[in-house]
């Protein structure tokens, strides 16, 4: 997780992010602040749940607004392979560093990195796990085409990794396309929450349901309202009790009672505060580059 220096909604993304906020540029400071905070109450949380957390300082300069959200940039795979990707906005592109790499050099075993950061000059782009959830037991990428999401890169993606890609489409409530399919969806190992009604073609629609149920998810219908409340933006982490589903406090109290009830018989629910960090557009998930790097400690025990 990347603690930010001066965070504001960026408005490079905001032409096709519905869920994004604008603020006046008197706010900033108070905005960036109240930011940091959240991230840090949000850290201490996951600690506390036994999740194992490397928090790594965003650097003041360049200005990097949307730096929270470390997941659009990089990804960590159980190949020891790490991939780095086209961002759509140029400001974003300034997130990505190799001394992070570095830092998660210090305690896993990183084999091979791929780069495919170049396609964003041609225009085609592929923002990481915002773009892709992936159901890495089956080994099957999710995503919804967009300006974000450009299928040939996603095809390469899934060839170079041994994912199978899903595509479709989905809307937002204003009938913009979603920008990441991360906010439409989320796969857990038992369970899937999904916004159907976002995806406006039947075929589609019914394909995406059809495979989730398939491979074992109880999939768990989220209206369109809800996923405007980022209840689709979760993701799914383990401690050593057993599985957690961290999303924000809005998320989770958009869930309706039977939603809850399904979602616990799978997981704990773990809600982060975070209304400031929520105004960029992104959520909880969005916050998260997930690690499944092996450990270096592994080789000694």
């Amino acid at each position: 997780m990347i603690r930010p220096a001066r965070f504001f909604p960026n408005p490079e993304t905001a032409a096709d992010n519905a869920f994004q906020k604008a603020i006046a540029d008197g706010e900033m400071p108070a905005v960036s602040a109240a930011a940091r905070a959240e991230f840090d109450r949000a850290v201490e949380t996951l600690r506390a749940a036994g999740v194992t957390v490397h928090v790594i300082e965003d650097t003041a300069t360049p200005e990097k607004p949307d730096a929270v959200f470390p997941n659009n940039w990089m990804s960590t795979h159980h190949s020891g392979r790490v991939a780095l990707y086209p961002m759509y906005s140029a400001a974003r592109r300034l997130e990505r560093r190799s001394d992070v790499i570095d830092e998660l050099r210090k305690f896993y075993r990183i084999t091979d990195l791929i780069d495919y950061s170049s396609c964003e000059t041609e225009g085609r782009c592929l923002e990481g796990t915002g773009s892709l959830v992936l159901d890495h037991v089956n080994k099957i990428a999710y995503a919804s085409i967009s300006h974000r999401t450009h299928p040939e890169v996603l095809k390469q993606f899934c060839h170079d990794h041994g994912y199978e890609p899903v595509t479709f489409r989905s809307v937002s409530e204003d009938g913009r396309p979603i920008y990441h399919t991360n906010v439409m969806m989320c796969v857990g190992s038992e369970f899937a929450l999904v916004g159907l009604q976002t995806i406006p073609d039947e075929a589609e629609r019914t394909g995406v349901q059809n495979l989730l149920e398939a491979n074992g998810q109880d999939v768990i219908e989220l209206s369109p309202a809800q996923i405007g409340e980022f209840a689709g933006n979760a993701i799914e982490l383990h401690n050593n009790d057993g599985k957690l589903l961290v999303l924000s406090a809005r998320a989770a109290a958009a869930l309706r009672d039977r939603q809850r009830e399904k979602i616990e018989r799978y997981a704990r629910l773990l809600p982060l505060t975070l209304p400031t960090i929520e105004l960029a557009g992104g959520s909880a998930r969005c916050m998260i580059a997930t690690i499944h790097l092996p450990d270096l400690s592994a080789r000694f025990k």
